[in-house]
């Protein structure tokens, strides 16, 4: 009886140690594709604009040559005047923009309008890489008056050109 268990105990152990390695190597090998960018999953991502229910995204553009454009359409339900409008990126160097677009006053509901930052530097965004842009969008309503100020959030995430 005391040979029986030894046995299976022998056969659990090498089972464990061969399969062992072999787990490990799959895991090196995942690691080194990941590594060498070749397990990107951005790359593989479909491009988005969202805004939520505020304003419709309809067109984007990130360049590489220093602009972004994007056109909205208001889904607030009123008219609105836009206070600001600021861009940012996750990366570690700020996204600048010398030239910002004009924001709008009394910019009616259902209307579409684009905007175009340029001359923007920073922010990490290479050509034929997917980036991400935060938007940052304050407004307020015509009827309610500037004591009234509210906040939107969008993020484009599209190829950078």
């Amino acid at each position: 009886m005391k040979f029986k268990s030894y046995k299976k105990s022998q056969a659990a152990l090498e089972f464990l140690a061969t399969y062992g390695w072999a787990f490990l190597v799959i895991l090196i090998m995942i690691g080194a594709l990941a590594y060498f960018g070749i397990l990107n999953p951005s790359k593989i991502l479909p491009n988005r604009c969202n805004f939520g229910a505020e304003f419709q995204c309809l067109d984007y553009q990130i360049s590489s040559a220093g602009t972004f454009k994007i056109r909205l359409k208001n889904g607030i339900g009123e008219a609105i005047d836009v206070t600001s409008m600021t861009l940012s990126t996750e990366s570690v160097t700020a996204y600048v923009c010398t030239t910002e677009p004009t924001k709008p006053l009394g910019w009616k509901s259902g209307n579409v309008t684009d905007f175009t930052w340029s001359s923007c530097t920073g922010g990490g965004l290479t050509a034929g890489e997917k980036g991400k842009v935060l938007i940052t969008i304050r407004y307020n309503t015509v009827v309610s008056g500037s004591a009234y100020t509210k906040e939107v959030k969008g993020e484009v995430f599209s190829s950078v050109i």
